[in-house]
């Protein structure tokens, strides 16, 4: 696969089918994360994958709990929001993105495979994040679809660490996790604010000197969301 198509059209895939994926793409996936660069080359990550089904009864009803909480706290002005204008775009997708969050939440245990990234003495996430975006444009170029939520770790850290079995006292933290599956949806690029609103030359607010009106891909195919 073209590295632009990986890089244009790996977005959140929530939705996916409950088909096993193979050890070989498993294998590959998580041989292309430990590629990644890491601060001092450290490489202080570890990964769990999970595809136990008793695992993921015992994990579900934490991850449930934690996206609640999401929504009732650092979401809620935002759902409100939408929730009183559904008709505006802006609102529309965020009412979309709501629904397909609470959808991986809601058959969170139908989902054939989680990897679990954890760090330690990474607080800004600059170490383990590389290698975990590698995994996922590995996923894609697979056709598995991949979908990165912190969650668990933020809301439920500790029960997680215990129900994976993370040792104790050595500064583990689970810093994402990421469902993998072949998705239902169909692949595209997502719709994003024109690069020329959000990135600037030289100092804040400067104009960039790019006209960039939409994706540069030229296979590029929107998808909403």
């Amino acid at each position: 696969m073209d590295v632009y198509e990986a890089l244009y059209t790996t977005r959140a895939m929530r939705r996916v089918q409950p088909d096993p994926i193979p050890y070989a793409v498993q294998a590959r996936i998580l041989d292309a994360a430990i590629r990644a660069p890491s601060g001092g080359n450290v490489q202080g990550w570890r990964f769990i994958l999970v595809d136990d089904p008793a695992v993921k009864d015992r994990l579900g009803p934490l991850y449930r709990d934690s996206l609640s909480q999401l929504w009732a706290t650092a979401y809620r002005e935002r759902i409100e929001r939408a929730r009183s204008a559904p008709g505006e775009p802006q609102h529309a997708s965020t009412l979309r993105m709501v629904a397909s969050a609470q959808h991986l939440a809601d058959h969170f245990e139908e989902v054939p495979l989680f990897l679990m990234a954890f760090s330690r003495g990474d607080p800004s996430g600059g170490s383990i994040f590389p290698a975990v975006w590698s995994a996922q444009l590995a996923a894609r170029a697979e056709g598995v679809g991949s979908a990165l939520t912190s969650v668990l770790g933020f809301f439920r850290g500790p029960q997680t660490l215990e129900i994976l079995g993370v040792p104790e006292g050595h500064g583990w933290t689970l810093a994402c996790c990421v469902s993998l599956g072949y998705p239902t949806g169909r692949w595209g690029v997502a719709p994003r604010h024109p690069v020329g609103q959000i990135a600037y030359r030289n100092a804040w607010g400067e104009d960039l000197g790019l006209d960039i009106p939409g994706p540069l891909w030229p296979g590029a195919s929107p998808v909403s969301g």
